[in-house]
């Protein structure tokens, strides 16, 4: 009896518990098109702190480019929707567990997350650019000696315009994207190395500065990520990004939240 009581006291709990973190860790069940079709529901996890690829709306719902996209793959598959918050760091996760069929979700395509995930076709991409007025004559990386140029110290864009800036051409590091970007719109500098992220802020907050792109340096293949097992979805995901690609809704889409018409989205990178 004592022994039993010992289970009771001590085992039982941790046994429901490890049952429990055992379920939550089982295999993920595939989700086809036809599953998707007979429950008439696409989950769908989104990002909402990344506007305008995932941000909220006046209501505090998920509102933006990744959310337009989800809003269209569950009209093709002619389901109800159901947007699911995410984040960076839980976005696999939420996958896995089954709390979400597909992460639309600002995802870059690579090698590293394709060991865990199975990705579609890029559907977006994060591009980085040198932002000037159109007044500002810079068409290749040797004009840009010419200008004063302001970046985010040690991020991405300092990067990529370092690699092909010329030697002594004048760029002003700044601590964050905020001050680089107060930098261009006070009249500091004369470019600015940026997403398309920030274009999109530029042209709807500024317009009247007449910012556009001059140089693409970098682009991010965004990908919509499936579980493994999910290759009938991710097939027909292939099948739908290049069908709004063709017929100009993804165009319309970007053209909606970052200004400008699409550019062909890359192909698959290939590590």
């Amino acid at each position: 009896m004592s022994l039993f009581k010992s289970i009771c006291r001590r085992g039982f709990g941790a046994l429901v518990f490890a049952g429990l973190a055992a379920a939550s860790l089982a295999p993920a069940h595939a989700a086809t098109p036809e599953e998707i079709k007979a429950r008439g529901k696409l989950m769908v996890g989104v990002l909402t702190d990344y506007p305008p690829f995932g941000g909220t709306d006046a209501q505090q719902q998920p509102a933006g480019y990744d959310a337009d996209v989800a809003a269209l793959l569950a009209k093709s598959l002619g389901v109800k929707l159901e947007l699911v918050p995410v984040t960076g760091p839980n976005r696999i996760p939420y996958l896995l567990t089954n709390k979400v069929d597909v992460l639309i979700a600002t995802f870059g395509i690579t090698a590293e997350r394709q060991k865990q995930v199975l990705f579609s076709n890029p559907y977006s991409t994060l591009t980085i650019y040198v932002l000037a007025p159109k007044s500002v004559n810079v068409k290749t990386p040797e004009d840009l000696k010419q200008v004063t140029i302001s970046v985010a110290r040690a991020s991405t864009q300092d990067t990529a315009i370092s690699a092909v800036a010329p030697q002594g051409t004048p760029l002003k590091r700044y601590d964050d994207d905020a001050t680089a970007l107060q930098a261009l719109i006070s009249g500091q500098v004369q470019a600015m190395g940026a997403s398309n992220t920030i274009l999109a802020q530029l042209l709807k907050d500024y317009p009247q500065l007449n910012i556009e792109p001059k140089i693409t340096l970098r682009e991010q293949a965004n990908g919509m990520a499936f579980r493994k097992s999910d290759t009938a979805l991710a097939e027909y995901s292939n099948k739908f990004i290049a069908e709004i690609e063709g017929n100009g809704e993804l165009s319309k889409i970007n053209q909606k939240w970052f200004g400008i018409p699409l550019t062909k989205l890359p192909a698959m990178p290939q590590f």
